[in-house]
């Protein structure tokens, strides 16, 4: 019998020392068993997890399983196997007689219809009472597109389980999902199938030594890190992974994804969340490993579209082209390069960049984590006078190497100047540093530099983890949502914007060199004029239109162009009324459109006058302040917690008074009327910001609003249509008293009610921005492209 032979012949040769008592059978199954990936890693994978665990006590079957048909698809798994290499650190003996085994344990299924898994999941039971053997557990890899996912986990569950007390483990390969929205989807639909614990989602990126060795480096070096793994200590943190290959075979998958989706998004946010989440107390525990990540992911800071710089090579429009049969007129707008700023908003990273950089067709193909430390450090003396080695003024680092690159082999390097590092004995050796090669402008010498004992493969580093059910070397649910919520915006807002056009290789010179400044990245050098392809409509080349709407000034631009100029208009604005009246009177509307400008005037405008500067609210929802739907939540955490504007300038409207929110007989309209009039002049705000809703509302002044349109009152409650429908609002006779009115209307979803503005009378009733006409003040419109033009 298969089993029996198998064991009995290991035996004879001493592959086993002794015949323990079993644990029970393992049975793999390999979906996807003739593909790419297959033949490239998995099948070595599990030829390497069979000769580690032979010994063991498990036994083990493979099932190699895909759509084509048993004959050919027999030949095609076996050619694989037949030519599976022995490592180097293996006696050939021994290798040759577990691979003459693991031929015999291996076996080929077409697994095409539900009878198929039924037909499987029969063998695998006679096999098993044949031998007289328990059953462990079973281990589905899927090496199939995401799209077949739902299908093979439904056929699993309902014909391939493996009976009460054996293990279920499911192994699921990227990508998984190619936004929030649809990685919701997928995770629903497994989640029907299967339990959370049965579910493994493969990032290779955490098999790979140096990534893996992160956080027990980290636990090691406690001692000396403790004190400097911080905001205080470290000047930024680089995550790079280059390639020197371009798309081409692979535009069709990197049409749907890009870069971002391809690298950024999984295998470089992994590493993130290694270098950021804090250390659990035991990080054998997957649990709380997994949960600190999970923290860390929550902490990180938005990104915009000012995060990132985007590249194409210029040869992948025609790569596009040719592989996807495009005509000569498509245009693609799918970055082969990026580079995006994070930040975290933890206490302990608040403040460092974390540079995130991945691009094809670049100078040379490496991986590397790399934490640079500041360095206070000033030595008066000549470097030649003093070990140049431990010399507290030359840069400090420690650089966890992926692979490949100058040093072509995973390594972790540490500093000679920082500190000797543990490092543990039997999986990492210390290696000499050749000071002929330089690693980051230094002498491979100027670091204590430690290499993995034995090089194992990111694939077999992580089916072992599999077979042993370390859930925190993989995607949890939980894990995987909360990375494409904080993607997603970003990869929104950038869909349509046209990438830098790059060369490719050496000729990239400075061309992809980016800079941060104010929290924002952009390019060091402009892009030559001959790399620009004169079909593509570059944003750059409309200029700003300064024109009339409503018989009032209009600006109109690019978002980024508008936002710039009306931030620069607030702060001449409010220079002048400063040197006017030794004080700066602002009402500032909530929503989704001043975020920008918040951000803008928090990240540029240092010279700002916030010292005189007091900050009022033109509408207010009546939730507490601190919750996240609140017009100053949003004020706060976008502005506010930025700048240094007095404590006391800042007035937020009083929606929460005696424990309840907007009632009548608390006063709180009659309050915040008070208040403006005993510190606004005439109660003459120096500047309103409004914006513009879609069904023609501003402020909180809604069409047939029964208060603030008209009469006495300053302040006033309305309900809104929409949640939360309680509402606080300057009323329009008190912004008409304002100087200044800024109004400003942004995105495509405005663009309707923007023309339907555009063409009526004075109707406050049915579109209350109409009435907004400052009485002895002056209205200016910003209205970006998309807008004003659709």
């Amino acid at each position: 019998k298969m089993l029996r032979r198998a064991l009995c012949t290991m035996l004879l040769v001493g592959a086993l020392p002794s015949l323990a008592v079993s644990q029970g059978h393992i049975s793999v199954v390999l979906l996807g068993a003739t593909g790419d990936l297959a033949k490239k890693y998995l099948w070595q994978g599990l030829f390497q997890l069979y000769m580690d665990q032979v010994s063991s006590g498990h036994s083990f079957t493979f099932h190699g399983a895909a759509l084509t048909a048993l004959e050919p698809g027999q030949k095609l798994m076996f050619d694989v196997l037949k030519n599976l290499p022995c490592p180097l650190d293996e006696s050939p003996n021994r290798c040759a007689v577990l691979k003459d085994q693991f031929l015999k344990l291996s076996q080929y299924h077409q697994l095409k219809t539900a009878e198929n898994y039924s037909v499987l999941n029969r063998e695998i039971e006679t096999l098993l009472r044949q031998e007289g053997l328990k059953e462990a557990g079973r281990i589905f890899y899927f090496s199939v597109p995401p799209f077949a996912y739902t299908e093979i986990a439904r056929h699993i569950n309902s014909s391939c389980r493996p009976p009460p007390g054996a293990w279920l483990r499911v192994v699921l390969e990227k990508p998984f999902g190619h936004d929030l929205e649809s990685a919701q989807q997928l995770a629903a639909e497994l989640k029907s199938f299967f339990r959370e614990e049965e579910m493994y989602r493969v990032d290779h990126y955490l098999g790979k030594q140096a990534v893996a060795h992160i956080l027990p480096f980290r636990d090691q070096n406690r001692q000396f890190l403790d004190p400097i793994w911080n905001r205080h200590h470290v000047e930024r943190v680089e995550i790079v992974l280059k390639e020197i290959v371009d798309a081409k075979g692979r535009t069709s998958f990197y049409e749907q994804y890009g870069v971002i989706r391809d690298v950024l998004q999984n295998h470089l946010t992994e590493a993130l969340m290694f270098l950021t989440m804090e250390l659990p107390g035991n990080l054998s525990r997957a649990e709380e490993v997994l949960q600190c990540k999970l923290q860390a992911l929550q902490a990180l800071r938005g990104l915009e579209k000012q995060s990132a710089v985007l590249g194409q090579y210029q040869a992948y429009a025609s790569h596009v082209r040719e592989e996807l049969q495009k005509g000569q007129d498509y245009v693609s707008t799918t970055p082969t390069f990026a580079g995006v700023l994070v930040h975290s908003d933890s206490l302990r990273w608040e403040g460092v960049p974390f540079l995130l950089t991945s691009g094809k067709a670049l100078d040379e193909r490496v991986g590397y984590v790399r934490v640079l430390f500041k360095n206070r450090a000033y030595c008066t003396q000549s470097e030649a006078l003093r070990d140049a080695g431990h010399s507290q003024c030359k840069p400090k680092q420690i650089v966890f190497y992926i692979g490949h690159g100058a040093l072509n082999t995973p390594a972790v390097l540490v500093s000679r100047n920082l500190f000797r590092p543990i490092m543990p004995e039997g999986s990492w050796r210390e290696v000499a540093g050749q000071p002929e090669l330089h690693i980051f402008g230094q002498p491979l010498s100027e670091y204590y530099v430690y290499n993995p004992v034995k090089e194992r493969d990111a694939y077999s580093v992580l089916i072992s983890n599999i077979y042993h059910g370390r859930k925190d070397f993989f995607i949890t649910t939980e894990n995987l949502l909360a990375s494409w919520a904080f993607w997603t915006p970003l990869l929104s807002s950038v869909s349509h914007q046209a990438p830098r056009l790059y060369p490719g290789g050496v000729e990239n010179q400075h061309l992809l060199d980016f800079e941060m400044v104010s929290g924002e990245l952009a390019f060091t050098v402009a892009e030559p004029a001959e790399l620009l392809n004169t079909d593509r409509a570059m944003p750059s080349e409309y200029k700003m239109i300064q024109s009339k709407f409503r018989q009032s000034p209009l600006v109109s631009a690019w978002p980024e162009v508008l936002i710039s100029q009306l931030a620069s208009d607030v702060e001449k604005t409010a220079n002048r009324a400063v040197a006017r009246s030794g004080q700066f009177h602002l009402a500032l509307s909530g929503g989704s459109s001043p975020v920008a400008l918040f951000q803008r005037l928090a990240r540029h405008h240092y010279d700002f006058p916030w010292r005189h500067t007091h900050l009022w609210l033109v509408d207010e929802r009546c939730v507490p302040l601190t919750d996240p739907e609140s017009n100053f939540f949003s004020l706060h955490s976008h502005l506010l917690q930025s700048i240094r504007v007095p404590y006391f300038n800042v007035h937020p409207m009083p929606v929460h008074l005696n424990q309840r929110l907007c009632v009548e007989e608390d006063g709180g309209t009659e309050l915040y009327a008070k208040e403006i009039a005993a510190l606004v002049a005439n109660a003459s705000f120096d500047l309103v910001l409004l914006g513009l809703g879609t069904d023609g509302h501003t402020a909180s002044l809604f069409p047939d609003s029964e208060n603030g349109l008209e009469g006495a009152q300053a302040v006033v409650l309305t309900e809104s249509p929409i949640k939360p429908h309680q509402r606080m609002s300057l009323s329009l006779p008190l912004i008409n008293r304002a100087q200044q009115v800024f109004v400003l209307v942004m995105g495509k979803g405005k663009h309707d009610v923007t023309t339907q503005i555009s063409r009526v009378g004075r109707e406050p009733r049915k579109w209350p921005i109409s009435g907004v006409s400052p009485s002895s003040g002056q209205l200016v419109w910003y209205v970006d492209y998309e807008a004003l033009l659709g």
